[in-house]
């Protein structure tokens, strides 16, 4: 294998050390997994990223503190209830949570990270948690089967589960990454409303798998754009149980970036599917900014554009509507000179620098909007600086799903 990773079948529990499951206790809604339990075979360095919106549900706020620490065994969730706006009540629920977690693994509820997903001002059914909770302890595998009930156990308007897994080797070890997520609305960088879970055998010590995980989540996670809304409950975990054998990582170097290429494979392949799952969304788009002036007017343009409700449904309606995009662009806060800029759906130009595709280009750019993946590249050629966001279009699908959402 080669120093570079390489994608394999799996998810959660792709990873040595750790056992998971997935079952129903009717948090919501009958008749589907709403609870979630991964579980290390010992405590292990732990690193975990959280919403930056300032209204924080509660268990992004107990998750931090826990966070501090470095070091965690188990990670519980649920589907139905966000748990998000809910008081001291709210806090207390959570420290309940992690308390019965506790309990029933018979290890230290410092050690229990727990995380929420669903509609936001409504407590969590504790009673029925509870016994979620039980079920849960004694229902852990390690089979496929566990990871992928697992991953349907978070999913909210989700239509299908998200795993991803990766191995790499270091030294003569081989190291795997494993990870399952959910999303489909309400996605913004710099966390947007997903809940990821990662897990990993490598050996590495917490500051380092902190700092790995935050340089992940910057090509990644950081980089979905679904709707422009950021949740209260965006979290990003990753356990590392050490149980690879590999030499301890502790220092930048490369076994370090041979870690981070496995890591950022998988983070990048639930952020991908993410965007391909936004909500009610017929296409996937790669929205990328070429030849910007400074690296941060690369991105303003890029998440600019794929955020863009004008854009993204015209990306819908299969109508290359270029104006919209190049608009996104000049209001950005990026420079843009539109007498010097390139828009591109696929390889077909529909703007370049003043000239306006004709009846023979929009026949070829009208073939390239069929396709339910689609890059959308704009070139402002005023300096070498690019940048890459990941999104979908806007359909009448996302309308509906979110009118009713509470109700």
């Amino acid at each position: 294998m080669s120093k570079n990773a390489k994608t394999i079948e799996g998810g959660i529990l792709s990873a040595k050390g750790f056992k998971a499951c997935g079952i129903g206790a009717e948090i919501k809604y009958k008749g589907r997994n709403d609870v979630a339990l991964i579980v290390a075979s010992k405590p292990c360095a732990a690193a975990a990223v959280f919403t930056t919106n300032k209204v924080a549900a509660a268990p992004v706020l107990y998750d931090r503190e826990i966070a501090k620490k470095g070091k965690a065994q188990a990670i519980l969730a649920n589907s139905g209830c966000a748990n998000a706006c809910t008081g001291r009540k709210g806090m207390e629920d959570a420290l309940s949570s992690a308390k019965a977690v506790a309990k029933e693994l018979k290890i230290d509820s410092s050690l229990v990270f727990v995380a929420s997903t669903g509609v936001i001002g409504r407590p969590l059914p504790m009673d029925r948690l509870v016994c979620g909770i039980k079920k849960a302890a004694s229902s852990l595998g390690t089979a496929n089967e566990d990871a992928l009930n697992a991953a349907k156990a978070i999913m909210t308007t989700d239509t299908k589960p998200k795993q991803a897994a990766a191995q790499v080797k270091i030294g003569s070890k081989i190291v795997t990454v494993g990870g399952m997520a959910k999303g489909s609305g309400m996605i913004e960088p710099n966390m947007a409303t997903m809940l990821g879970f990662i897990t990993t055998d490598a050996a590495i010590t917490p500051s380092m798998l902190k700092r790995a995980i935050k340089l992940a989540i910057a090509k990644s996670f950081n980089r979905v754009v679904v709707d422009g809304d950021e949740s209260t409950n965006d979290s990003l975990f990753l356990l590392a149980s050490g149980e690879a054998g590999n030499k301890p990582i502790d220092k930048a170097g490369a076994d370090f970036d041979s870690f981070m290429s496995a890591l950022t494979l998988v983070a990048a392949s639930l952020a991908r599917q993410m965007a391909k799952d936004g909500e009610g969304a017929t296409k996937f788009v790669t929205v990328n900014v070429k030849g910007a002036k400074t690296q941060s007017d690369a991105e303003r343009a890029a998440r600019a554009i794929a955020k863009s409700p004008l854009a993204k449904t015209s990306w819908f309606g299969k109508d290359p509507n270029w104006g919209r995009v190049l608009a996104a662009a000049g209001y950005s806060g990026a420079d843009v000179e539109d007498m010097k800029a390139e828009v591109y759906y696929g390889n077909e130009w529909a703007f370049k620098k003043g000239k306006v595709a004709d009846c023979a280009q929009l026949e070829k750019l009208e073939e390239v909007m069929q396709s339910d993946e689609l890059a959308v590249t704009v070139k402002l050629n005023l300096g070498k600086y690019e940048a890459t966001i990941y999104t979908c279009d806007f359909s009448l699908d996302y309308v509906h799903i979110n009118a009713d959402y509470t109700t």
